[in-house]
């Protein structure tokens, strides 16, 4: 027998049987507006870049003034446009933050930004799928540990403000980068709960997708860095 010769059924590979029609729906909407949001931040980026005219503390005011206003703002089909108008310029504001830290990758080796974007895609993706496939509220339990994590990663830093030791900032990197693909799991069974439940709010769902996205590439750019300014002080 020829395993090549066998049809492979691609609508049965993709089709979430435990996931309702109107939730795959709801979904569909959901990583659409996160792609949206993601080349929108991309824009942000490379704006600040060329132009290095948008400081990072006012930045960040614009980010959580942008999530404060999303979130006050409540989701109905009259309030669609104007939610998703806020959720732009909340990406927006989120590319200008990232953009002092793509300015300073860019000195080391500009690659490590295609390198980690493909990096947090395909750490996305497969998170994602996993969460999907498998059985309703399986990763629900990680709610708990993945907060008791945060816990851990603001104790850490805490700490390291007094020591400055690399160790503990690379173990603060790589932790982060485990809770966050955690974080991935968690944050795609619990949406596809809330939807089930009648939540259909896919914009602010997407936020969180988002923010996970956002979190993930900021861990490996910096991790890409790191090793590449290992890899030149032992060519010296």
């Amino acid at each position: 027998m020829n395993v090549f010769d066998s049809n492979i059924n691609f609508d049965a590979l993709f089709k979430f049987s435990q996931i309702s029609r109107s939730t795959q729906q709801h979904l569909k909407n959901v990583y659409a507006s996160l792609a949206v949001s993601l080349l929108v931040a991309a824009a942000g980026s490379y704006i600040y870049v060329i132009t290095r005219l948008f400081q990072g503390g006012l930045t960040l005011l614009g980010s959580l003034a942008m999530m404060g206003w999303l979130a006050m703002t409540p989701h109905s089909p009259q309030t669609e446009k104007k939610r998703l108008a806020i959720l732009v310029a909340f990406a927006f504001f989120t590319g200008l933050g990232l953009g002092p830290l793509m300015d300073y990758i860019i000195t080391i080796n500009p690659s490590i930004i295609v390198m980690a974007f493909l990096g947090t895609s395909v750490i996305f993706t497969c998170f994602t799928l996993s969460a999907l496939y498998a059985q309703r509220r399986t990763y629900l339990f990680l709610g708990g540990t993945l907060m008791s994590g945060l816990f851990v990663l603001l104790l850490v830093s805490f700490f390291n403000m007094f020591f400055s030791s690399v160790v503990l900032f690379k173990a603060h990197i790589y932790l982060g980068l485990v809770i966050m693909c955690g974080f991935v799991l968690f944050d795609t069974q619990l949406i596809i709960e809330k939807a089930e439940m009648g939540d259909k709010d896919y914009i602010w769902h997407s936020v969180n997708l988002f923010m996970d996205f956002v979190t993930i590439f900021r861990k490996l750019v910096i991790i890409l860095a790191m090793n590449e300014k290992d890899k030149k002080k032992e060519k010296k």
